[in-house]
Formats: C-alpha cells, sequence, structure tokens
C-alpha cells in the first residue's frame, strides 16, 4: 500500500512542472512512511512513497526499473494472485530480482500489454511508463479501492493518489459547484468528478493511456457482468449457492492474508467482519483482532458480540474503549487529512480505530462491500417492501403527516424508528430513480439549493447536474428488482463513499485495509444470485447469513444492526459551538465567502441549537467539513 504520483507534460510549460514531482509525492508522506523515490525521463516524471507489505527489502522500492531500464512503474495496492502469476512468467523465462508483487505486475505488463489487467486478483492504482515508445499506461482496480485523480490542459497531464499531490503541481483551483451541489445533498462528491473544475477520478475498472503527441485514451477494462434475466434464472440450488459462497470468501480471504509483517482483522461483532474472522483463522494459528467500544455510547456498543466470536475463535483480541472525548481529541485530525469534501461522520470511527490498530499490525482485514452486495441495508428492506407492495407499507405511507411531526433521531431505537417511517412514506411515492437518489442523500435537491447564494445558484448548470444524475441511476427502472439497486451502490455508494473512507482514514495512519468480499470472483458470483437469494420480507443479507450461520454464535443473529452514529449533535452544542457560531458558520465569513446563502445557514444554527434539532447535525457536519476544507485549500 503506497502513494504514487506523476506527468506527462505536452509543452515547454509542461515539463516546467515537473521540478514540482518531489513536492507532490512529499504530500503522500502518510501513505507511504518507510520510504520515497522518483524517476524522470524527458517529458515524464513518476512519484512514490512506499509502505512496505511484501517484499520490504530495499530491491523492491521504487519507482521501479526493469533490467533493461525500459519500463518503469510506481504502484499502490496490492496483486493477491502473483506468485501464480510469477510463475506463469518464470515458465517463459523471465527472471527476478526481488520477491515482490510490483515487479511481477511490471514484467506481466511488458509480456501482454493492457490486457493483462483482466488477470490480476487485488486492488491497485499504478503507472507504467514506456520509454522507447514514451508512452504512459495509468490503471484502476475493478471495484475502486485504490483512488487516483488526475487533471489535464493543453500543458501536460498529472495524476496522483490523492487531492493534495495533485495540488502540488500548481493546478487551478476552481470550485465545481455542481460537485458542491452533489455533495450537499450526499456528503460525498460521485466520481468521475471532483470539487475542483478540471480534477477528475479515473473511474474503477478503467484505465488510460498517454501517447507521446500528447492523445490520451481512457477505456474500461472492467464491468460488474450483471444479467438480471440470467441471474434470476441462475441453475444452482440455494444450498449449492451458499456453499459456493463459503469457497469463495475462504479462498478471498486466503489470498488475503499474504504479508511480510504483522497482519490483524477488524472485528465490529457484524456478521461480515465475523465471517472474515471465523475463515481467516482457519489460515493462522493465533489471528489479531480489533474492536472498538464506546463508554459514552451504550446504545451502540457491540463489542460483547465481538467478544464471543474472538473466543470462539481464540484470537488475539484487543478492544479499545473509547469515551467521547477520546473520539472528539481525534476529530480534527481525521478533517484535516481530508483533502476533498468528505462529511461521511463514521470515517472519525474510522480514523480513531485504524490509528490504534496500526500500533499493533500494518495490515488488517474488513468486512467492508458485503452490504453492498447482498443488500444489509436498511434502505435495501425498504426498498424490498416498496416494491412488493402491500397494507403495511401503504399504512406507513398514509401517516406521513404523524410522522413528521414526530421527533426524530439516530441515537434512539424509538426516534430512529420514526425518522425510518418518514423517509419510507416519503420514498414511496416517487419513481424508482427518484426514490432512490431520495434515500441515498442526507438533503433534497431543494434543501441543498436553498444553501447556495444568488451567486452559487446563478453558477450551477442545471444541465451538468442533470446529466451526471442520470448516468448514476441510469440502472434502476420501475419494474427491476433490488439487484439493481445493489449494481447501482457499487457505482456509486461503495466506491465514493465506502472505499473513499476507509482508504482515507486507514492511509492517514499508514494501514493497509484489505476487502475480501470484494475479491472480483465473489462480486461476479453475487451479482449472478437472484433477489431471493440476498433478501425476503424477513431477512437482509440472506445468503451470507445462511452461509455461515454455523461458523459463527447464534447470539449474532439474535440482534439489530445498529452501525455507529458519532455523537456530533452533543459536540455541535458543547464544545464546538464556539468554532460553528464564531468562525465556520459564523455569519461574517458566511458573508465574505460568498459561497452560502447567510438566512438559510442562520435558520440551520437556529434549530440546531433549539431545543428540536431533529436530524440537523448530518447537514451541519457536511457544512463544517467543507468550511474547514475551504479555509485549508482556498482561502
Amino acid at each position: 500500500m503506497c502513494g504514487i504520483s506523476g506527468i506527462y507534460a505536452f509543452t515547454q510549460e509542461g515539463r516546467d512542472v515537473i521540478q514540482r514531482l518531489p513536492d507532490s509525492t512529499d504530500a503522500l508522506q502518510l501513505r507511504g512512511p518507510d520510504s520515497g523515490g522518483h524517476f524522470t525521463h524527458g517529458s515524464v516524471g513518476l512519484g512514490h512513497r512506499r509502505l512496505s507489505i511484501i517484499d520490504v527489502s530495499d530491491v523492491a522500492c521504487q519507482p521501479m526499473v526493469d533490467e533493461t531500464a525500459r519500463y518503469t512503474i510506481v504502484f499502490n495496492g496490492e496483486i493477491f494472485n502473483y506468485q501464480e502469476l510469477k510463475k506463469q512468467l518464470l515458465d517463459k523465462g523471465y527472471t527476478f530480482f526481488s520477491q515482490s508483487d510490483t515487479e511481477v505486475l511490471l514484467k506481466y505488463y511488458m509480456e501482454e500489454g493492457p490486457s493483462f489487467l483482466k488477470k490480476l486478483n487485488g486492488f491497485f492504482a499504478f503507472a507504467i511508463y514506456d520509454k522507447e515508445e514514451e508512452t504512459l499506461f495509468v490503471a484502476r482496480d475493478r471495484m475502486g479501492v485504490k483512488p487516483l485523480l488526475m487533471f489535464q490542459d493543453e500543458d501536460k497531464l498529472v495524476f496522483a493518489s490523492e487531492m493534495k499531490s495533485l495540488l502540488a503541481f500548481g493546478i487551478p483551483r476552481k470550485l465545481d459547484y455542481v460537485s458542491l451541489y452533489e455533495y450537499l445533498q450526499l456528503n460525498y462528491i460521485p466520481a468521475p468528478a471532483s470539487i475542483f473544475k478540471g480534477v477528475k477520478k479515473l473511474m474503477p475498472g478503467h484505465y488510460f493511456m498517454v501517447g507521446k503527441k500528447g492523445k490520451v485514451e481512457i477505456k474500461r477494462w472492467y464491468k460488474i457482468p450483471y444479467d438480471e434475466k440470467k441471474a434470476k434464472k441462475n441453475d444452482l440450488s440455494y444450498e449449492a449457492q451458499q456453499k459456493k459462497l463459503v469457497d469463495l470468501m475462504d479462498g478471498a480471504v486466503q489470498r488475503r492474508m499474504i504479508a511480510d509483517v504483522p497482519l490483524g482483522a477488524f472485528l465490529s461483532g457484524g456478521i461480515d467482519s465475523s465471517v472474515i474472522v471465523a475463515l481467516a483463522s482457519r489460515h493462522t494459528q493465533q489471528l489479531n483482532t480489533f474492536s472498538i467500544g464506546y463508554k459514552d455510547e451504550p446504545f451502540f456498543d457491540e463489542t460483547k458480540y465481538a467478544k464471543l466470536v474472538a473466543e470462539k475463535y481464540k484470537t488475539n483480541h484487543t478492544v479499545f474503549s473509547l469515551t467521547n472525548n477520546d473520539l472528539y481529541e481525534h476529530l480534527f485530525r481525521a478533517i484535516d487529512y481530508i483533502d476533498e469534501p468528505f462529511a461521511d461522520s463514521s470515517a472519525l470511527a474510522v480514523n480513531i480505530l485504524s490509528h490504534y490498530t496500526r500500533q499493533k499490525v500494518t495490515v488488517a482485514l474488513s468486512g467492508d462491500g458485503a452490504d453492498e452486495l447482498f443488500a444489509g441495508y436498511n434502505k435495501h428492506m425498504a426498498e424490498y417492501k416498496v416494491r412488493q407492495g402491500g397494507f403495511l407499507a401503504e399504512t406507513v405511507t398514509a401517516l406521513l403527516p404523524l410522522w413528521e411531526m414526530m421527533p426524530k433521531s439516530r441515537n434512539s431505537s424509538f426516534g430512529n424508528r420514526i425518522r425510518q417511517f418518514q423517509r419510507f412514506a416519503e420514498g414511496m411515492n416517487l419513481s424508482a430513480k427518484d426514490r432512490y437518489w431520495r434515500w441515498a442523500s442526507f438533503a433534497t435537491e431543494n434543501d441543498a439549493k436553498s444553501l447556495l447564494s444568488g451567486k452559487a445558484k446563478r453558477i450551477l448548470s442545471k444541465d451538468v447536474y442533470k446529466k451526471r444524475r442520470q448516468k448514476i441511476l441510469s440502472h434502476l427502472s420501475q419494474k427491476g428488482d433490488i439487484n439493481e439497486v445493489l449494481y447501482t451502490d457499487m457505482q456509486l455508494v461503495l466506491p465514493n463513499d465506502m472505499l473513499t473512507k476507509v482508504d482515507l482514514m486507514s492511509m492517514a495512519n499508514s494501514l493497509e485495509v484489505r476487502t475480501p468480499f470484494l475479491d472480483y470472483k465473489v462480486v461476479n458470483f453475487a451479482f449472478s444470485l437472484p433477489q431471493s437469494s440476498k433478501i425476503d420480507g424477513g431477512m437482509k443479507k440472506k445468503i451470507v447469513q445462511d452461509a455461515f450461520r454455523g461458523m459463527l454464535p447464534p447470539e449474532l443473529y439474535k440482534r439489530p444492526k445498529h452501525g455507529f452514529e458519532v455523537p456530533l449533535l452533543k459536540w455541535f452544542q458543547n464544545e464546538l459551538r464556539p468554532m460553528i457560531m464564531d468562525d465556520l458558520l459564523s455569519d461574517a465569513f458566511i458573508e465574505e465567502q460568498g459561497v452560502f446563502n447567510l438566512k438559510e445557514i442562520q435558520r440551520l444554527k437556529a434549530q440546531l441549537f433549539s431545543s428540536n434539532p431533529g436530524d440537523i447535525h448530518a447537514r451541519i457536519w457536511a457544512l463544517v467539513v467543507f468550511q474547514h476544507w475551504w479555509k485549508k485549500w482556498m482561502a
């Protein structure tokens, strides 16, 4: 796991920018604290920061050049089947000077060119320069586990693992108001757009090639093989599907346990992380596992369930028992690392878990991805019930005026249920596309637009927004089933929210996180399954729960899924109140900045500090994160 950056210059002005490469690379130091290096040749520069995982010797450092000095690679990620690929190359007469997966990656490209991507099992973003042809090849993994941003103008193309590294090349910082509008709804910015005009995210499963004449060609090399008709006609029995899932997951976990440094696993006490621990325990005598406990938030504390799994599999288990004050102390460290507005507040918990886990291991396994693949979220059950219809769904919808009047909160069972009833009732009356967007959002389009100043509204391009939204929602229909919702989650929620969160917060702590559920063989299999294998009226993530039932403590099946809600409201009304009122959301700063509607900000602040703040804290958090980002990167 590392960080990469690079430049391909088209003009002399572009070549002058190559001198900024060391600054760009240094900006990635937390991603790769072990070593760093640079390569330049004519119009091309490549930079690398290394977090040593496989072959920790100096011979595996990057940028790595092959023996002929024709090809040079910088690589962020891991190739889990590299030993198998290496054997194939040895049989063809290749020799190796290291034990790293980086060298295997480089030489397989030398052997086959871009087509070799389909043979890779892993997560990655990498760049390979061919000195003879003067071409630059840059690729991103299938699911978008590893990030890659790029900017192109008439003088150059630059790319990097993080925005801060890209900005070190001196690119223009022009706010994209369509991206801001999306952010105010979703709390993150969907790819390929970014917060800056001109900066794009290379989409998952895509690569680009730059030629010496400056031509840039982007191609898609992987697409989830989802066919609704084939999924509905899957000829495997449900029992056979379960067995195949266990086998595929066991292989995915085993592949991800290859490391030359200490390895462990996150263990939340939920089904997904418990599955990973159960399978990983098959392949090591004593697995290190890590959980967070919340002393001040017993409603969200799930450590007793994690302990049951740890005891069953005799893991070396560590519980980091935290107070709200512990979380608060890490708050600014987390948001200070964010170089594009990102307001999923659970990132704070991931950050602190990564911080403490890194003190004991360098690699951690995680259960991320299972909810998007197998329908594990409450919104999936709600969508299922909407599409099924019936008396209960219609009754909840008819009572919308009642839900709107009642108090709502994520921090209690009753308040959270009322919140869910209201969202369900609102969604029931929408089309499939509008409902998906509404349930993916924290604010409606109108609420987000009301936050913008008159100037910002004038700049906002409605046509660009509509095109972006339509593309994201293009796979949804009125007559389809849950699989098309999950497919959309895999394009939107997973790479832009969940994986971005884990990458940012783990890399801020120099920790590599591996996600077995996102092994492409597991993903391909998941989308060959019919809806009935994933969800019914009584169970979400059905096949995962059933397939691993015999491996997990029964107590895990007898409890609601809570997740974790950072105590933002308490902080806003106490510790963070001066920062909100006198700094980031002060009237003077809002007026000077000219981005937001002062009256609407004042209204939100009044609601926040009232006796009935409701669910306003998620929207306030999005504003706080944006303003903190603005002061650091735009002021």
